[in-house]
């Protein structure tokens, strides 16, 4: 009896290591893909034009002491605004079709912590917004929420695109001209 049962232990162990990071980027698709292109269309007046909201987004206590004169904004400014304006375009979409998911799940975890530390810091969120581990509280903007971002991104680093991605159709094309 225990050995059936440890078989089929061993039948969902096989199982969830395989499908999990395709679960993880459909939750991704269908949570945060929409958040992160809505809010990268935000920053844009033009292809390569960034919008006023870019520069008190990204860059809240410049902009404030620039009296919201973009005009006193750089090109090093312009160039992290496009980057990351067009990072959320990008990555999201390569983790939906599970296209170099590992970089890209590494990439969007990077923008993440970037985006949350510009919320804490830039934007001086408040506590209750910023949240706090361990406590009874779920809902908090910033810690709570964002750690199950992490997490699905954390799987895609970990495991790969898994089934039903192009990174699987690269590597099964590969390994058969080998």
């Amino acid at each position: 009896m225990f050995e059936r049962i440890e078989t089929a232990l061993d039948r969902l162990n096989a199982f969830t290591a395989a499908n999990l990071p395709l679960l993880a980027r459909f939750v991704f698709a269908a949570v945060l893909a929409r958040y992160f292109w809505a809010s990268a269309m935000t920053k844009l007046d033009g292809v390569f034009t960034p919008a006023l909201g870019a520069y008190a987004q990204i860059f809240p206590r410049q902009l404030e002491a620039a009296g919201y004169n973009t005009s006193e904004f750089g090109a090093f400014h312009w160039l992290v605004i496009m980057a990351g304006t067009y990072a959320e375009f990008i990555l999201p979409a390569l983790l939906i079709i599970g296209l170099l998911t590992r970089p890209a799940a590494f990439a969007m975890a990077g923008f993440i912590v970037v985006q949350s530390l510009t919320d804490i810091v830039g934007h001086h969120a408040d506590p209750a917004t910023i949240g706090l581990w361990f406590d009874r509280a779920s809902d908090a903007l910033i810690l709570d929420q964002r750690v199950f971002w992490m997490l699905g991104l954390i799987t895609l680093i970990g495991l790969g695109a898994g089934p039903l991605s192009v990174d699987q159709l690269i590597k099964k094309r590969l390994s058969k001209q080998s």
